[in-house]
């Protein structure tokens, strides 16, 4: 084998194509939650704190050799060359971690009760005795024999009929 076909067999590999289909949907995900947090959570965060940006909170550790302090915002201290501790930046990537990491909870819970109902499905066939459809009492349309309730007409239906 050349170097060429193993590197392409490496590339084409399966977990390889999932980890970067995985890593750019990941980054894009990371853009929406950015934005999130600081264009729609922050600012109403920040009227109620009476705080308008958080990203401008910052303690200046050595002013800057150019302008003198006060700095009204973190890009003028940083203009004016003053080291800073920019705590405001740090809650805002913070929460945006936040975000992300309850975001992704939520998936990987749909992800594993969807695996454990096909899971569940698959080691627990359906009794071969009961039928698979029935016939709606009230519109005669035919529905899984499990239903509780019509699809076509809405109706509540009685168990067993």
């Amino acid at each position: 084998m050349s170097l060429g076909s193993d590197f392409r067999k490496f590339v084409m590999r399966g977990n390889l194509v999932d980890l970067a289909i995985g890593f750019t949907v990941g980054a894009a995900f990371g853009t929406i939650a950015r934005s999130l947090v600081s264009d729609i959570i922050m600012p109403p965060v920040g009227l109620l704190l009476g705080r308008s940006d958080f990203s401008d909170l910052f303690i200046v550790l050595r002013p800057g050799p150019d302008v003198a302090p006060p700095y009204l915002t973190l890009a003028d201290a940083q203009a004016a060359g003053a080291v800073t501790i920019n705590y405001g930046l740090f809650g805002n990537a913070v929460l945006a971690f936040v975000v992300v990491a309850i975001a992704m909870f939520a998936v990987m819970r749909a992800v594993n009760r969807a695996e454990s109902r096909l899971e569940a499905a698959l080691t627990n066939p359906p009794d071969p005795s009961e039928p698979e459809n029935k016939k709606c009492e009230f519109c005669l349309s035919t529905i899984p024999y499990k239903a509780s309730r019509c699809p076509h007409c809405t109706s509540q239906l009685t168990q067993g009929a």
